[in-house]
């Protein structure tokens, strides 16, 4: 069996049992509630309204090498949360995507982008210095991310 088979076969016996999340992942962003397949994480920098999906399984850096059941999961929970960030927000556009060039661990950002925000139409990345939420701004705003999630 090839190596990448015999990982997706480890990930299919016991998902959970390796998962850890990378330390900037941690450092960047807050939980806000596990959905199904990935955790789902509200990045600190308070300049756009900016979610991160975070697959649970160990040693995964690229969508391909998910199973082809959490592959379907990953992109049923990205629409989930792109529809209810751009319900929340109101916002023109929203970004999806999968970079990881510095963080390897698979992860898909999810941003809320309207004309006028820090380096509109331009990337998030890479742009300025993070300004962080108060306490009172990042619980205000997951309240109204996870209430939209509840049907």
């Amino acid at each position: 069996m090839p190596w990448h088979d015999s990982r997706k076969q480890a990930c299919r016996e016991n998902p959970l049992s390796d998962f850890h999340l990378d330390e900037r992942i941690v450092r960047d962003s807050d939980l806000l509630t596990k959905i199904g397949l990935c955790e789902l994480r509200l990045m600190k920098d308070g300049r756009w309204p900016w979610l991160m999906l975070v697959p649970q399984r160990p040693d995964v850096s690229e969508i391909f090498d998910l199973t082809p059941l959490d592959q379907t999961m990953l992109t049923f929970e990205t629409t989930l949360v792109a529809e209810t960030l751009k319900k929340v927000t109101g916002a023109e556009k929203i970004n999806v995507a999968a970079i990881g060039n510095i963080v390897r661990q698979l992860h898909v950002h999810v941003i809320a982008r309207s004309e006028g925000d820090p380096n509109w139409p331009g990337p998030v990345w890479g742009f300025g210095t993070a300004e962080p939420r108060s306490a009172d701004e990042t619980k205000a705003f997951a309240a109204k991310i996870l209430d939209a999630l509840t049907p």
